[in-house]
């Protein structure tokens, strides 16, 4: 039987503000094809803040969601997104290619209460970087529809005092050549005079109020299979 990979700490990547070259490099290349490949709609471009830094919260259907959050969202401060690495450190082209990029912090699930997780994600925010969580902790059951939210953004924006913006994201469950994509950018909320349950309770509420209504576009759907499970 093959040994196990071992799981990376949630300290792996360096975190800060500015963007490296590797990645100023990879998002340049990306966003064309992201662009050849996918329709973006993009709605509440004004409510991502012009200064300082934030937390940025969404409902989750498919791989393709970090790259939308990364593609509609500026270089800097720099998104670090928090996700479980148990899959990606397999592929091993993909995994050298975060560990170049960075932007990434390992969540591994067993780890409850993870003290190194809590004070990376902490010095990522004191230093400027920006967070980027998906709160249900998972994919979501279907479009236009959530599961519960976990109050870890909350009280990271809470401690650190950042805003926190919420993004619904439509159609990007099964995907497409040309598939249209919405993305909804909604008002920031302020984590002054909330809790991290009322703060998690709001972030929900406020991305069901942004989700657009779902409905399968007409049409041939070149490439589905492929492209809905690229990664």
């Amino acid at each position: 039987m093959a040994a196990r990979t071992a799981l990376p700490p949630a300290d792996l990547l360096p975190v800060g503000r500015r963007a490296n070259l590797p990645y100023r490099a990879v998002r340049l290349i990306a966003t064309p094809l992201l662009r050849l490949c996918f329709r973006f709609h993009v709605e509440g471009r004004e409510n991502i803040p012009r200064s300082g830094n934030y937390i940025v919260i969404a409902n989750h259907l498919n791989w393709l969601d970090e790259f939308v959050i990364l593609l509609v969202f500026p270089p800097e401060p720099r998104l670090h997104f928090l996700a479980d690495p148990t899959i990606l450190v397999t592929r091993k082209f993909q995994w050298w290619l975060i560990r170049t990029t960075g932007g990434y912090v390992p969540v591994v699930r067993e780890r409850h209460g993870d003290q190194a997780l809590f004070h990376h994600v902490d010095r990522c925010l004191e230093v400027g970087g920006a967070i980027a969580i998906f709160p249900e902790g998972n994919y979501g059951p279907k479009e236009g529809e959530m599961m519960p939210f976990k109050k870890g953004f909350a009280h990271f924006a809470i401690k650190a005092g950042v805003p926190v913006i919420p993004i619904a994201l439509s159609g990007t469950q099964d995907l497409w050549f040309r598939k249209p994509i919405r993305v909804v950018i909604g008002k920031a909320l302020l984590p002054a005079g909330h809790d991290p349950a009322s703060l998690t309770e709001a972030g929900f509420e406020r991305i069901t109020q942004l989700m657009p209504v779902y409905s399968e576009p007409p049409g041939r759907k070149l490439l589905r299979r492929q492209l809905t499970h690229l990664f």
